[in-house]
């Protein structure tokens, strides 16, 4: 679940009878420019695993770890050095890959664990405007699922390793890639990575690229890197209201449909107090800087006193509300039976993302109960709720951080913040493991498609982030 805050035409023009032949996608395709070596093999790596389908359904994570696999033995890494190993996914066959790039003699600190996701959210080729799982260069742009989320972080991470590999470098310090195979869906790759790494690595740091990255304004000016090192609780609950029911001719007063109906609306019209934390106060004085006018305004202004009303009521009018306090919303919806029938049970499944330290789940669903006030509304957690603690921003990371950051933009900006949304980040932190999430991806909002039609990432960026991760290990491991 990538969470950021997130071509040119071909020079020689087809023969116009070849060009009506092709798809609208493939008549704007380019090749890609000439580029250094390392550039071109780090787009064929993006290139082909963009290409496996591994959406749930189509079982082609395998394929893609033994591609990647193929290519780590080849630029020099020992088969003793890689671990591939298999899960159950809620009933699908998935697998993890770990690869271990040590330290020649006694490491001189601990080890440190990369994090991304080979899978992807499902997307349809008859809904997309080019095909879904081909790696397509157009108007500037590089398309497809995963491009961003998270294909884009492995392959960054994968290229990295390649890259220094060739070059003979060494690691001063073990450097372990853990990518999972099913964190879009149940995790269960994802937990069992994490309690590896906890029990045995026992890692110093664990870097995530699946969030993260450079923010860019509309005309793609960059504002500020964000350090993702918080994550709200993911908690999904499903309502439902049941009664005998009956002909639909004769109506009765309690009807299921319609007491689920105020339930929800009774949720909508309910907003969590506002909380703030070392994360969110640090975001807001960083965003706060660069953010113009009334907004700007109150982001700082929070920062400095999040008791100050005036400016927590213009927060929670702007897209920064859902920083403020936990939410919850309602995702889908069923009810009834039959169209001549009044309904026997209707069911709304509500989605939560809970402030860190707010009480989990079970203080959540007690305040929807309370708003709701109704005993005939029946909850059931729908998830295996994980509740994660905020990570540090320390001084080794954000050097790091500035050495990848700053070759590229100069005195960017660096800040913390908190993901709305989540990543296998949570499960490192809810076992101890300080983790955060520093992407090299460099995006504008109206560019952020992840799980959406149309993923994209400018190619650009793509090709200026792939010394992010190289810089960084450096840094880290020199």
């Amino acid at each position: 679940m990538h969470k950021m805050m997130k071509l040119t035409l071909a020079s020689g023009l087809m023969a116009m009878a070849t060009v009506t032949t092709l798809p609208a996608w493939a008549q704007m395709q380019a090749p890609a420019a000439q580029r250094s070596a390392h550039e071109q093999a780090a787009r064929e790596l993006y290139r082909t695993i963009v290409g496996f389908r591994t959406a749930r359904g189509h079982k082609q994570v395998p394929a893609m770890v033994s591609y990647l696999k193929g290519e780590l033995v080849k630029a020099g890494f020992p088969e003793s050095d890689i671990s591939i190993t298999d899960y159950d996914s809620d009933g699908e066959p998935t697998q993890g890959l770990m690869v271990t790039f040590r330290a020649k003699g006694k490491p001189k600190a601990g080890p440190i664990v990369l994090l991304g996701h080979m899978d992807v959210v499902e997307a349809l080729p008859e809904d997309w405007e080019r095909p879904p799982f081909t790696l397509t260069e157009e108007d500037g742009y590089f398309f497809g699922r995963g491009t961003l989320d998270n294909k884009y972080g492995i392959a960054s991470l994968s290229h990295t390793f390649i890259r220094l590999k060739k070059e003979g470098w060494t690691p001063k310090r073990d450097l372990v890639l853990v990518f999972s195979g099913d964190e879009e869906t149940g995790m269960i790759s994802t937990r069992a990575q994490a309690k590896f790494v906890a029990e045995t690595i026992k890692p110093a740091l664990v870097l995530n690229s699946d969030a993260g990255g450079i923010r860019l304004t509309e005309d793609f000016k960059p504002i500020m890197f964000g350090v993702q090192a918080a994550e709200k609780t993911f908690a999904t609950f499903e309502l439902t209201v049941t009664n005998p029911g009956g002909h639909s001719s004769r109506p009765r007063a309690d009807n299921a449909i319609y007491e689920l109906a105020s339930a929800l609306k009774a949720i909508e019209a309910y907003r969590f107090p506002v909380r703030d934390n070392a994360i969110t106060r640090g975001s807001f004085a960083e965003l706060g800087k660069i953010t113009p006018g009334p907004l700007g305004e109150a982001m700082l202004a929070f920062s400095a006193n999040p008791a100050d009303e005036a400016a927590r009521a213009t927060l929670l009018a702007s897209p920064a509300a859902n920083m403020l306090s936990t939410t919850c919303v309602a995702t889908m919806l069923k009810g009834g039976h039959a169209e001549n029938a009044l309904p026997q049970s209707a069911t709304a499944t509500v989605n939560c993302r809970i402030f860190p330290g707010e009480g989990g789940a079970a203080a959540t669903q007690a305040t929807l109960e309370k708003v709701i006030g109704n005993d005939n509304v029946i909850f059931k957690l729908d998830t295996d709720v994980v509740e994660s603690p905020a990570s540090t921003l320390n001084a080794e990371v954000l050097g790091a951080v500035k050495a990848g950051v700053h070759a590229r933009f100069t005195d960017m900006v660096i800040a913390p913040y908190m993901e709305a949304g989540g990543t296998d980040g949570m499960h490192y932190r809810a076992l101890g493991m300080n983790t955060v999430a520093i992407s090299g991806a460099a995006m504008r909002d109206a560019d952020m498609f992840a799980h959406g039609l149309n993923e994209r990432i400018r190619v650009e960026d793509f090709y200026a982030g792939l010394d992010h991760w190289y810089l960084i290990l450096k840094h880290l491991a020199n």
